[in-house]
């Protein structure tokens, strides 16, 4: 019993919308502070103060401070698991799927607790398996030698790969199809970034592809990019 009881606590602190919006927030494990929060859920200062504390007594978010600003961020990677699932299991319900207002930038590129979703991520993953770089059987990639060499082309350490040929996949919530996370899938999106291939939306949990980052996804894995996905003016 204490067990449901919990369950059913947790479940209601992320079906409030204004708790929802702040996670959603955070879901690219950002830290962000209590006001642009609040501004994200459309709240007043002391409400999403209540909410927030709420938050994090469930586990749910943890606090981070610097200086005198605290700012806050999702507690761990399971976190952000619960809420890419709870949005899977949104996006199926016929009764909403006419009524959609997710963002068209988010659901052509996002970032998922540091790693790669939405059309992009898709894309990358689709790349892969199409090369035989990698097989996707239930929630976990294994990678084929071909596929280890192509993440060293792209400049990755593939050390742990010779070792474990294996990654963790989600179902893109948007797109209903795998894309990498867990640690590959964050090594991915790290690289991506060096390489100046993506860049982040300001305020947002949107990623672009730049000029750049167009020609290599092209030349690396042949990945043409629709105009929504990108590329981006280097300027």
């Amino acid at each position: 019993m204490t067990q449901d009881i919990d369950l059913a606590r947790i479940a209601a602190l992320v079906g409030a919308p204004a708790r929802a919006a702040m996670l959603l927030a955070l879901g690219d494990g950002r830290a962000l502070p209590a006001g642009e929060l609040a501004a994200c859920a459309g709240v007043s200062a002391p409400t999403a103060s209540g909410h927030l504390g709420a938050l994090r007594e469930a586990g749910l978010l943890e606090a981070v401070q610097q200086g005198r600003h605290r700012y806050y961020r999702l507690a761990s990677a399971q976190v952000a698991a619960l809420l890419e699932s709870l949005m899977l299991v949104a996006a199926q319900n016929p009764a909403r799927a006419a009524v959609s207002r997710v963002d068209p930038l988010l659901q052509a590129g996002r970032t998922c607790y540091s790693h790669l979703a939405g059309r992009l991520g898709v894309a990358l993953c689709d790349a892969l398996r199409a090369r035989d770089g990698l097989q996707v059987d239930d929630d976990i990639a294994h990678f084929s030698v071909q596929g280890i060499r192509l993440l060293d082309d792209f400049g990755m350490d593939v050390r742990h790969l010779h070792r474990h040929p294996m990654a963790k996949t989600c179902i893109d919530w948007s797109e209903r199809r795998h894309h990498l996370s867990g640690p590959t899938g964050v090594a991915i999106y790290r690289r991506s970034l060096e390489l100046g291939w993506v860049r982040h939306h300001l305020d947002s949990r949107a990623v672009s592809v730049t000029a750049e980052g167009g020609r290599g996804l092209y030349n690396w894995l042949g990945i043409t990019l629709p105009g929504d996905m990108g590329p981006l003016s280097e300027h």
